[in-house]
């Protein structure tokens, strides 16, 4: 903590010292606030039941403050979505690059980096609520722009063929449903088949 001490000898502070007695956050710095606080938020109530209210108590900042940085609600989800697809992307490509350099097949790093992306609700829930929000042409062209360039990246950094990278992204899908009706616990056949069923046989192949 910063203490001052005035005596007689210390100058009145000027009109602008005393306007301005710290330095505020950046704008960057409070989208930043704000698009950590509206992926939990998003995440629960999706596109049409989020209160901009509830993402601005979250962030610690005002409401008008909000529509400063993101001038539509609908701006606020584009950005949250695009955001998942970039923490997504990021955690795959540094799995990838990492398994390349030590002389291994990217696809299964990737797809372990993937299933602990899992575990974080908020990307998996925001990727939820933005397809069931795909009917608006924005979130629609967001989802395809995202898949894209996750696509793009996976072909580039695995090398695989594209039935692979189509399985791989399959997979992936199956998860999200998977890890969404929190089925890994049920011991229940259906359950099991959707969640287990690859590893098994890759378990029996391996010791056949």
């Amino acid at each position: 903590m910063i203490e001052c001490t005035l005596t007689d000898m210390t100058p009145a502070p000027t009109q602008r010292e005393r306007l301005s007695p710290r330095i505020l956050s950046t704008a960057e710095e409070r989208r930043e606030q704000v698009l950590s606080a509206a992926m939990k938020v998003v995440g629960t109530r999706g596109l049409y039941g989020t209160p901009t209210l509830e993402i601005a108590h979250a962030a610690g900042i005002s409401q008008a403050y909000v529509f400063r940085l993101f001038p539509t609600k609908l701006s606020l989800f584009l950005a949250v979505v695009e955001r998942s697809f970039q923490q997504i992307q990021d955690s795959l490509k540094r799995a990838g690059r990492a398994a390349r350099a030590a002389g291994e097949p990217a696809i299964p790093a990737m797809a372990a980096a993937y299933t602990a992306l899992l575990e974080d609700p908020g990307i998996l829930l925001v990727q939820l609520q933005a397809q069931a929000a795909a009917s608006e042409p924005e979130v629609r062209d967001a989802l395809r722009r995202g898949f894209a360039a996750l696509l793009e990246m996976s072909e580039r950094e695995s090398g695989a063929s594209p039935q692979e990278i189509q399985r791989f992204f399959a997979r992936g899908m199956l998860c999200n449903v998977s890890a969404a009706m929190q089925i890994y616990e049920l011991d229940e056949h259906w359950a099991r088949v959707l969640a287990y069923a690859d590893a098994e046989s890759s378990t029996e192949n391996s010791t056949a």
